[in-house]
C-alpha cells in the first residue's frame, strides 16, 4: 500500500502555495492534515472556504462538535487539534475529555454533544428524545443545519487522517 507523506510548499501546485502562505501566517505553520489536502489542486481551497463559512454556532460549540465527531470517528489527529482549540475556546482539559466521551456537565453543550454524537454514529439520524433535548436546550432549526454541516466538515478531515495516518503535529490528546 502506498503511504502518504506530507508535501512541502514546493511540492504542491501554484494554486495551493498562497494557501500555504496564509496558513503559515495565521497559525505559524501549515498543519500536516491541511498540507495533505494540497496534494489535490482544489481540495484545500474548497475545504478552507467550507470550514470558515459563517455559522450560528459559537467557537466553543464548534469545538464541542469537532471533539465528539473526531472521537466517534477515531481520529487521533483531529482529537489532538481540537483538544488544543477547545482549551483555547474556554474548555478545561477535563471538559474536552468528557466531550470526547460523549457528555458535558453544561446542559446546553451536553444536548449539542449528544445530538452530534448520535448523528455521527447513526449516519444522520438521531432519536426523537435527543432531537427534542437539542431544541429544549435552546437550539434552532438553523443550528441543526449548521451542526450537520460541521459534522460533514469534521468527518472529511477524520476520514482523510484515518486513511493517510500522517504524523500528528499538535500536542497529542490524552487517550480515553
Amino acid at each position: 500500500m502506498k503511504t502518504f507523506n506530507v508535501p512541502s510548499k514546493e511540492q504542491v501546485s501554484a494554486a495551493n502555495q498562497p494557501l500555504f502562505d496564509n496558513l503559515h501566517k495565521a497559525l505559524g505553520f501549515v498543519p500536516n492534515l491541511y498540507a495533505v489536502m494540497a496534494w489535490s489542486e482544489t481540495a484545500l481551497g474548497k475545504y478552507l472556504a467550507f470550514q470558515s463559512a459563517k455559522t450560528s454556532l459559537t467557537n466553543k460549540e464548534k469545538e464541542a462538535v469537532n471533539l465528539i465527531v473526531s472521537s466517534v470517528n477515531g481520529c487521533v489527529y483531529c482529537q489532538s487539534a481540537h483538544t488544543l482549540l477547545g482549551k483555547m475556546n474556554g474548555f478545561s482539559e477535563e471538559e474536552t475529555i468528557n466531550i470526547r466521551r460523549g457528555f458535558s456537565t453544561d446542559t446546553k453543550i451536553n444536548a449539542l454533544v449528544k445530538f452530534a454524537k448520535e448523528v455521527t454514529e447513526n449516519r444522520g439520524r438521531a432519536t426523537e428524545q435527543t432531537l427534542q433535548a437539542f431544541f429544549d436546550a435552546g437550539y434552532s432549526n438553523a443550528t441543526l443545519v449548521d451542526v450537520i454541516m460541521l459534522v460533514g466538515d469534521k468527518t472529511i478531515m477524520n476520514y482523510l487522517h484515518n486513511l493517510t495516518d500522517i504524523p500528528v503535529d499538535f500536542p497529542l490528546a490524552q487517550a480515553i
